[in-house]
């Protein structure tokens, strides 16, 4: 049985193969229509011996999100397939979804029913070339006239070939005696990632925690904080004395380890159970939070990060991350 939207695609598909209930939720997004994408969905499921249960096109999040913010919204397509499954492969269920979401750019999250019952009240990010389009050292060593030398350290480190605090500490030796003033031209200089404010908005509304998490620097991180609204920042400190950069490190570093260390005492001092959390990064060292997280979202991320993180959102913007949770409420 099927019922069309007035707009060419399926309204909703119910109770074609597996009777009502499902495991599985695969979610697929992307810019623009994703009417041809849910029976390459099928095919899949069909590979991997899962069983279709219903298809919601567009997604109950998307029907939501636009009676909410209407021309304002996202505006992205959104569907949802559900299936069932006794016993599954899920690493191998995973890749072929990979591979898919690859083939057709489009953004494909595979979770379990259970995971979608979640509401989420906390939300920690990343900062650079997360929550803005940008590395705020790799700006300032162009300032400093070492710029090629800092995005090759910055590149290597986020691919996960170099540890991140001796990348770290690399990278700010380089900048030493860059003058304080020099610094401060970046504030406001970067841009937030797209639907970043949009993102933010709905989280405050929701009344959600929100957290920076991030292996860049302070002085930056309170900037995004103000702009976004942001309730908590952790970060590196830059130290400057004598009005110049004195290239030394002399706090504990924000590394991969330390990320997941603050995620887990924020939401201990919340009251927030570890499955109610959701991390957003994009590097190497984003990778212990993101799998410490009740929801790990690699975003825009490295190679690497995108095959380890549970989730990844590659070509749509943060506010892509309305449809998930949305799409977790009144399941």
């Amino acid at each position: 049985m099927a019922e069309t939207d007035g707009r060419g695609g399926w309204q909703t598909v119910l109770d074609l193969e597996a009777g009502a209930g499902a495991d599985w939720v695969i979610t697929v997004l992307a810019r623009g229509a994703v009417d041809a994408v849910p029976g390459a969905v099928y095919d899949i499921l069909k590979e991997q011996g899962l069983a279709f249960d219903r298809l919601e096109m567009p997604s109950g999040a998307q029907q939501r999100l636009e009676t909410e913010w209407g021309a304002d919204g996202p505006g992205y397509g959104c569907a949802e397939v559900y299936a069932r499954a006794v016993e599954v492969d899920e690493g191998r269920m995973r890749a072929a979804f990979r591979k898919l979401a690859d083939d057709r750019a489009v953004d494909i999250v595979v979770r379990r029913r259970s995971e979608c019952r979640r509401t989420p009240r906390l939300f920690v990010f990343d900062m650079d070339s997360t929550l803005i389009q940008g590395e705020v050292i790799d700006e300032l060593a162009k300032l400093a006239g070492v710029g090629d030398r800092v995005v090759e350290i910055t590149a290597s480190a986020m691919r996960g070939e170099i540890a991140f605090p001796e990348s770290f500490r690399r990278r700010v030796g380089l900048l030493r005696g860059l003058p304080e003033e020099r610094v401060l031209e970046l504030l406001g200089r970067i841009p937030l990632m797209e639907g970043a404010e949009r993102l933010f908005a709905a989280l405050r509304a929701r009344g959600a925690k929100t957290a920076i998490l991030s292996g860049g620097f302070t002085f930056f991180g309170m900037d995004v904080q103000r702009r976004l609204g942001v309730d908590f920042v952790h970060a590196n400190v830059l130290d400057i004395a004598g009005g110049e950069v004195t290239g030394e490190v002399r706090t504990e570093i924000v590394d991969g380890l330390r990320k997941a260390a603050l995620l887990a005492e924020i939401a201990e001092r919340e009251g927030i159970p570890l499955e109610e959390v959701v991390a957003v990064g994009d590097g190497a060292n984003d990778l212990p939070m993101l799998a410490l997280a009740g929801m790990g979202v690699a975003f825009h991320a490295k190679p690497l990060v995108r095959a380890t993180a549970q989730h990844a959102m590659t070509h749509v913007g943060l506010d892509g991350l309305l449809y998930l949770i949305d799409s977790q409420e009144n399941k």
